[in-house]
């Protein structure tokens, strides 16, 4: 036995690296050990977020909304500015670069806080002990007290559409393009199908995008829905629904498609196809026989409210374990879990977990949609305002979009809260929290928010519940 430990992490993603950094801080010897190696072959902390999602879509997208905008609405500012001209080369040596300071930063907070970081594959051994094994295959057996198993997850692939690295991709080889693909297809209209979808679409491809579903993003209020689709239409993102993939091939420099719709079978030839039908959680050679882990029949990690497995001390979180497969939900899963084993209380309010698709327009929404109230028989009201009359929108040039509030009509709880607009990701968190403290419409409408800026929308939301907007019209 080489070494024992209070805390065993097995992952360094966003749920496993924060709940390392906790048990530290609540006193306990810590380690965490991760496997993720970039294309260069090179070890790094952080896990899908950081080295091939979240962190280096949020920079591409980023720099190519800088790009659509010089083009098409500075000289609206005033600004001119002649012949504009794309540096991907550039543009992708500044994502590589987030990257490599955010992935270096988990290895210095670790280092601050005391963790001990192992590179390597993490196995879950019975008694609690965890195997590691480096990358030149040397095996070392960690003791620990209580075990978390936070391995992440990975693109789900589609049996007849062959992934090759090249031609046909994942989200993470999507990210790494060092040219822009004149004909792009996305398989998948979600979050993940969407920004990548709008990155390449905005520096010159033709993109299409192939959803099996009928119905366009039925997770959100399909009024999100019904406006998101209006604007990525007008933006030139070419969404077809109720497009059934049969399969792809490589065809010499391109790839064919063959789908199927209501009108029948039809063949789509692109340069890139980019496969975003979801993530599966990731649990390959996680867990050894005899752990008592159980898993389901659809690779998840069976854990009950506080991520306990039912094996005394072994503990899940993130995208193994049920649950919307976002960041910030598994951060604050580790952070619960290392926080209980060391006898705090903590939990987690699943009912206000806020999602964000980072297009333009940004959308982004916490509880019910107006069609889960509606179906729950809840009696509800509804308010909406408009961005395009926010004073600060309009200044932007970014008046799309509307801020939404549903409330119930018995006790004006705020049931849901949905934005698609200018800076949606950064307005929910006021919504977040007005819910996470049962907040009433009137909580929200009594709130002063300052002027001009987008957040007005929420509080004119308020108000137009209950036929009380100043700013809007109400309905």
């Amino acid at each position: 036995m080489s070494d024992a430990y209070d805390v065993i992490v097995i992952g360094a993603g966003p749920a496993g690296y924060p709940a390392a950094i906790r048990a530290a801080q609540n006193k306990l010897k810590v380690a965490c050990i991760d496997e993720w190696k970039n294309s260069d072959g090179t070890y790094a902390f952080g896990g899908t977020c950081l080295n091939a999602g979240c962190i280096p879509s949020k920079a591409l997208l980023e720099s190519s909304e800088l790009y659509q905008r010089a083009k098409d609405e500075f000289a609206v500012h005033g600004i001119r500015i002649g012949d504009l001209k794309l540096d991907l080369a550039a543009m992708q040596k500044r994502r590589a670069s987030i990257v490599k300071t955010m992935t270096g930063g988990i290895t210095a907070l670790f280092r601050a806080n005391g963790v001990a970081g192992f590179q390597g594959h993490g196995r879950l051994l019975p008694g609690n002990k965890v195997q590691v094994t480096g990358a030149e295959g040397a095996e070392t057996i960690l003791q620990a007290k209580h075990v978390v198993l936070a391995s992440g997850s990975a693109p789900v692939r589609i049996k007849d559409v062959p992934h090759d690295g090249n031609r046909i991709v994942d989200s993470w080889n999507a990210l790494e393009f060092d040219a822009v693909p004149a004909r792009l297809g996305v398989i998948g209209a979600g979050v993940i199908g969407l920004e990548l979808g709008s990155v390449w679409r905005r520096l010159g491809s033709e993109v299409t995008v192939l959803e099996a579903m009928d119905q366009f993003l039925p997770m959100a209020d399909q009024a999100l829905a019904k406006e998101a689709q209006r604007h990525f239409k007008k933006q030139g993102l070419d969404i077809k629904l109720g497009a059934k993939v049969l399969r792809a091939a490589v065809a010499g420099a391109a790839v064919d498609v063959t789908y199927t719709d209501a009108q029948g079978e039809h063949t789509l030839q692109v340069d890139k196809l980019v496969v975003a039908v979801g993530r599966r959680p990731f649990t390959q050679g996680l867990v050894a026989d005899g752990t008592g882990v159980r898993i389901d029949e659809r690779g998840f990690i069976q854990v009950d409210e506080h991520c306990r497995t039912g094996v005394p001390n072994v503990w899940a979180v993130g995208d193994v374990v049920r649950g919307p497969m976002l960041a910030h939900k598994g951060k604050e899963e580790g952070v619960m879990v290392a926080d209980l084993i060391a006898g705090h209380f903590a939990e987690v309010n699943y009912k206000v977990i806020p999602s964000v698709i980072y297009t333009a327009p940004e959308i982004a929404w916490v509880g019910q949609t107006e069609e889960q109230v509606k179906a729950s028989g809840r009696p509800y009201k509804v308010g909406t305002f408009p961005f395009s009359a926010s004073g600060r929108a309009r200044a932007m040039e970014q008046a799309q979009g509307f801020a939404k509030i549903v409330s119930a009509r018995d006790d004006d709880e705020v049931l849901g809260i949905h934005v698609i607009g200018p800076m949606a990701g950064e307005l929910i968190a006021e919504a977040v929290l007005a819910m996470e403290y049962s907040a009433s419409t009137e909580d929200i409408q009594r709130t002063i928010h300052a002027h001009p800026t987008l957040s007005e929308a929420l509080h004119e939301a308020a108000l137009a519940v209950d036929k009380k907007a100043i700013d809007g019209i109400n309905r």
